[in-house]
């Protein structure tokens, strides 16, 4: 279990560069917001991740943010996802609520 928002970040970005661990990305999502979101589909390996550079974190109580710049390979070339990501805390256990691409 994650202690941290970066801690939970960086697994699930490793849950993504991996592949197959959908599972795992929507018990990590906040509940309300993965409604529409499918174990499948988020299983899904869909670019090759390259790089994840953590530009900066924090957390107050139960919220927390992690901002993020992960590069990424497709078939069109690289590109750089950056993004500032917000978490909250849930009797002891962070989950991803969402993110701003930046």
């Amino acid at each position: 279990m994650a202690n941290t928002p970066e801690q939970l970040m960086r697994s699930r970005y490793s849950a993504y560069a991996l592949g197959g661990f959908g599972e795992y990305l929507l018990k990590t999502w906040f509940p309300p917001m993965a409604k529409n979101l499918r174990v499948s589909e988020l299983s899904e390996k869909t670019q090759q991740w390259i790089k994840l550079d953590v530009l900066g974190s924090g957390h107050t109580g139960t919220e927390g943010w992690v901002e993020f710049k992960a590069i990424y390979q497709t078939n069109s070339g690289k590109s750089i996802m950056h993004e500032k990501s917000v978490f909250t805390r849930i009797e002891h256990q962070w989950f991803y609520i969402g993110g701003e691409i930046i």
